[in-house]
């Protein structure tokens, strides 16, 4: 990425600022009244079309204005923006609606629609990903002549039940007996090394009498891997919608699209580089997905003990990231230390 002076540092960060502000291409007779920088338009509108041939501001044809380009904005989020602090009233409000004692997927289901209501953008919130969380124990129990109820813990407190399919009703020792050879063959490992050894560390007793083994063989995705589109919750659709982006019939599909696209969502927010401490910002096209090429993604990671979920917010290019980046990571940071409360 280029570097640039101060003039042109002050001129793309007003031009950035006034988009996100107005949704409107920036001229420079704009920024010359608007903005006490003390440049002519003139000497405004130079630097302007060096940044334009720098690449970070576009020019789209029916306006004489400029908009940031993907390169502008990524320049703009990682030099030129201060990060906007959420005042205590937000805090407050946040803290109280995601404390108490209510179960993960209803905090998680919370967390999306508080998101959505203060961003005004797409909030997606993803649960833990269990396959990644150490196996505790498993249960099972019959519920009737066919039906077995699997419960497998992990040690974050995380619980996943199965309902299966059985021929016959089998006798509780027998239960107790299966439960407790997986319970030693299986403990310490992650749900994702069971899911691919599982056959291996169980191979000898495949064929005991009651047939539960070789179910579990059979059943081990359905028993250790998870689907993750059930472990999703979507918030802020409408008010999205109500961004001036999608006022255009094309753009407004595409976002309905989207929206009913969640594989596409959850693989953005489970591939982005997240670093560790702080939100991530993936912009326009460095999600790779042509799907998202007009969107922006701010997305953290939040912690239940010994494995983790995503929450993200996805909207126009224009966001306003100074706010969205400590709004997204605050709710994390509240997640994460609710959960640890309860653990």
């Amino acid at each position: 990425m280029n570097t640039l002076n101060d003039r042109e540092k002050t001129i793309l960060h007003n031009i950035v600022h006034s988009y996100i502000q107005t949704a409107i291409p920036v001229g420079s007779r704009y920024i010359s009244k608007r903005h006490d920088i003390g440049l002519s338009a003139a000497t405004i509108r130079n630097v302007m079309s060096d940044l334009e041939s720098l690449g970070y501001l576009g020019h789209p044809h029916t306006s004489a204005g400029r908009i940031p380009t993907d390169k502008g904005y990524r320049f703009y989020v990682n030099e030129l923006m201060e990060i906007d602090q959420l005042s205590e009233l937000e805090q407050s409000s946040i803290q109280t609606q995601l404390h108490g004692n209510i179960e993960t997927d209803e905090v998680l289901k919370i967390a999306s629609k508080i998101l959505g209501t203060i961003s005004h953008q797409l909030s997606v919130v993803t649960a833990p990903q269990m396959t990644s969380g150490v196996f505790e124990k498993l249960e099972l129990m019959q519920i009737s002549s066919t039906r077995l109820l699997v419960i497998i813990s992990i040690r974050s407190g995380l619980v996943k039940t199965i309902m299966m399919e059985i021929h016959s009703e089998i006798a509780k020792t027998k239960l107790d007996d299966v439960a407790r050879l997986m319970n030693e063959r299986l403990s310490g490992l992650t749900l994702k090394d069971i899911r691919d050894t599982f056959t291996e560390r169980i191979k000898e007793y495949q064929y005991e009498e009651s047939g539960l083994i070789r179910l579990f063989i059979e059943s081990v995705d359905k028993l250790f891997d998870e689907n993750r589109r059930d472990k999703i919750h979507i918030g802020g659709t409408t008010n999205i919608l109500s961004q001036p982006e999608f006022e255009n019939a094309k753009n407004f599909k595409s976002v309905i699209e989207l929206m009913e696209n969640e594989d596409i969502i959850i693989h953005v927010l489970e591939t982005s580089d997240i670093k560790s401490g702080t939100a991530n910002v993936t912009i326009g096209e460095e999600t790779k997905i042509e799907h998202l090429k007009d969107f922006s993604i701010v997305t953290k990671t939040y912690n239940v003990g010994d494995v983790s979920g995503t929450i993200g917010l996805l909207g126009p290019k224009r966001m306003e990231y100074s706010k969205m980046i400590p709004l997204v990571d605050f709710v994390a940071t509240t997640i994460s230390s609710l959960f640890e409360r309860k653990l």
